[in-house]
């Protein structure tokens, strides 16, 4: 029983069952730990898909997800997905070989500084120099990672420790996850104040909602109190997308009904949002007659951005129960009037402003083909690459479940998608699981082909062809004048081709007529398969706010009329 071994017990007892990683010299003992043992480890061919994929796994099941890789260059390759993962908040617990302790600071062979390198995008990181240190330093890496606001842990592993004679070692026992306080009376008596107040309400919920485990006390507090609702990219999901309330996404791509009830409204109760610039566009003028309800469990988020004239701190779940009834009395009060005109001005500009799919085009319209994928597979998990085509998904697919939908919000990395869609597979093997990319994420981690043909994930890719980088060439057209730098792709490989060669099926669709039966023969394939989509190269994402601007101020498609419900919202014309 050495070191090694005895973490491998460990992690078992932590209730892990699957691992990504990428082995090496300095981790070399831990794959020998491995051999033999109940731990499935699934081999990625590349560390930052060992990364993004436990990163995917933790997303989707809300369990820890745990990747390993050695020393050197296999611990710096996986520290985008490791930053990914403390950017939206997702447990992970990643397991870095280390050189031997008497070897550290000599510059020895793949040793790096991977503890330091870490430090700001960790909740917290562990070096031990002996065995004896393992048994703390496990329980207190799953508990950090788990408890609060979940994040990333690091334990670098010298390779001294994971052979040094572990039998002395207690069996592992799990840490408790901290307890989550409540929220503080006075804190809820202001709350619930300020909304009794209120003529114009808007809901503002985000990505900590599914981290808090409060969806079902959310969908009550909206029914309850009937109050307009907007969500950010994490947040999409935790309100039906069918429902009345429901007015979509706010901020940069966002639906105009949102982004003019947020700019419009007196209040904003935010659940489990930060004030992303994403969201907010100009902060400066961000629902510049609101006051603010913030609930969160980090009280760093509270006020960081926008002052919270009621700070609601703790558990969101309880904050929102305690509330439910409370605004429930309100509805017909002082101002029930009011919120009912309110009410019916929001859905009317929702009904107003929905995404229309009836464009006269021959070729593959990418919303319209989203939409209706999302309603083939209505209880998919799609986890996306970033880009033009993350918009898409956000803006179109029907969401009912925010944690089916994996994507890389704060740190916005390109290459997450299929990586992503292998630990969403692995963690709930009897889901439907979609990626979504484009020609420009694909290639940043298209080696995991090798990965998903190698344990017949029965992933279903669709991948939108623009033959560019769509996002950056979007913004030099609307920003830069048409000044195209370096967007141009044009020389993709033959993605069927490729798909091919790794063994997996590939399909290919060019003219929306096309499109019901391509996706009907995608969805049937019972294992891997990829649908090659070519898409128009001028095709935009709309609308957007552009940069400075508030998020009334919003652009639309040349074709688009100029609203006419809000004095506030200008349009603004694309440069020639």
């Amino acid at each position: 029983m050495n070191g090694a071994r005895w973490l491998v017990q460990a992690l078992a007892a932590e209730g892990v069952d699957t691992l990504f990683g990428y082995p090496g010299g300095a981790i070399m003992p831990f794959y020998d730990a491995l051999h033999g043992a109940d731990l499935k480890h699934i081999l990625v061919r590349h560390e930052q898909g060992a990364a993004l994929a436990a990163n995917g796994y933790a997303r989707a099941s809300g369990r820890v997800g745990v990747c390993v890789a050695t020393s050197g260059p296999g611990a710096s390759n996986l520290v985008t997905g490791i930053a990914d993962a403390f950017l939206d908040s997702v447990p992970m617990v990643c397991i870095t070989g280390q050189v031997s302790t008497a070897l550290m600071g000599t510059d020895a062979f793949q040793e790096l500084d991977v503890f330091g390198m870490t430090m700001p995008i960790v909740k917290h990181s562990f070096l031990p120099r002996t065995v004896d240190e393992l048994p703390e330093m496990v329980r207190e890496a799953f508990r950090i990672a788990r408890s609060g606001r979940p994040g990333p842990v690091l334990i670098d592993l010298p390779k001294d420790v994971q052979i040094g004679d572990a039998a002395h070692l207690p069996e592992h026992v799990p840490a408790p996850v901290d307890t989550t306080p409540a929220p503080s009376k006075p804190a809820l008596h202001a709350a619930l104040a300020l909304i009794a107040q209120a003529q114009k309400p808007v809901v503002y919920g985000g990505g900590g909602i599914a981290l808090g485990e409060a969806m079902d006390a959310f969908r009550a507090f909206v029914e309850g109190a009937q109050i307009p609702t907007v969500l950010t990219l994490k947040g999409l999901g935790a309100l039906p997308a069918a429902h009345p309330l429901n007015l979509g996404m706010l901020g940069m791509h966002g639906t105009r009904a949102a982004n003019l009830a947020v700019q419009e409204s007196d209040l904003l109760i935010v659940v489990g949002a930060r004030f992303d610039d994403r969201a907010t566009g100009k902060l400066a003028e961000f629902a510049p007659h609101a006051r603010v309800v913030h609930m969160d469990l980090d009280a760093a988020e509270i006020g960081k951005l926008r002052y919270a004239d009621a700070a609601v701190k703790g558990d969101i779940a309880t904050a929102l129960s305690e509330l439910t009834a409370a605004c429930a009395a309100h509805l017909h009060g002082r101002n029930g009037n009011a919120r009912r005109g309110w009410r019916d001005l929001c859905r009317q500009r929702a009904r107003e402003y929905a995404a229309r799919y009836d464009a006269p085009t021959e070729t593959v319209y990418a919303p319209k083909l989203l939409k209706r994928l999302s309603e083939l597979a209505p209880d998919a998990i799609v986890s996306c690459d970033v880009g033009q085509h993350q918009m898409w998904v956000a803006q179109h697919w029907r969401f009912n479940d925010p944690r089916a939908h994996l994507t890389s919000g704060g740190l916005g990395t390109m290459g997450f998608g299929l990586p992503g869609a292998i630990g969403a597979q692995l963690s709930l093997p009897d889901a439907d699981v979609i990626c979504v990319s484009g020609d420009g994420s694909f290639l940043m981690n298209v080696q995991e082909l090798a990965t998903v043909a190698r344990y017949r994930l029965p992933i279903k890719i669709v991948l939108l062809d623009n033959q560019a980088l769509g996002m950056v060439r979007q913004w030099q057209e609307l920003f830069f004048e048409r000044r195209y730098s370096e967007v141009d792709l044009s020389d993709n490989p033959d993605f069927g081709a490729l798909a091919a060669a790794f063994g997996v099926p590939a399909l290919h669709v060019d003219a929306q007529a096309d499109v019901e039966d391509a996706l009907a023969e995608l969805l049937a394939i019972r294992g891997p398969a990829l649908l090659h989509v070519a898409i128009d190269q001028a095709a935009n994402v709309w609308p957007l706010v552009p940069p400075n601007r508030n998020n009334a101020q919003m652009m639309y498609a040349p074709h688009e009329s100029t609203p006419e419900h809000s004095p506030t919202e200008t349009r603004h014309a694309i440069p020639a």
